[in-house]
């Protein structure tokens, strides 16, 4: 890598904190290796931040045409999204929701 730097920042939330950091990283940089170098693993003590799934702009990486966290170089400006695992099915949560919602409206007509 060179001495070049291009300005990256790396997210991670919870539901009650989240972090951004920015910095500058070598260009040829990956989204894991900025992961590593921003050091925030220290900052979510008991999250697996290294293997987490990695994204940019909503999209993970690997889906959709992107290269993966492995292979994508880092651009001036990117964000790399760190991804939680899910607790619930969105699909699951959004069925129930529409279940729900009809029972109310099947009472309210009774």
């Amino acid at each position: 890598m060179s001495d070049e730097k291009v300005s990256v920042e790396v997210a991670f939330a919870l539901p009650d904190k989240q972090k951004i950091i920015a910095l500058d990283v070598p260009i040829g940089t990956t989204p894991r290796q900025a992961v590593a170098l921003s050091n925030i693993a220290a900052e979510f003590p008991g999250e697996d931040i290294e293997n987490a799934k990695l994204g940019m702009f909503g999209q993970s990486f690997g889906s959709k045409g992107l290269n993966t966290a492995e292979t994508y170089v880092l651009q001036n400006g990117d964000r790399v999204e760190i991804y939680r695992a899910l607790i619930a099915d969105p699909k699951e949560v959004r069925r129930k929701r529409a279940e729900k919602a009809k029972a109310a409206n099947e009472a309210k007509d009774v």
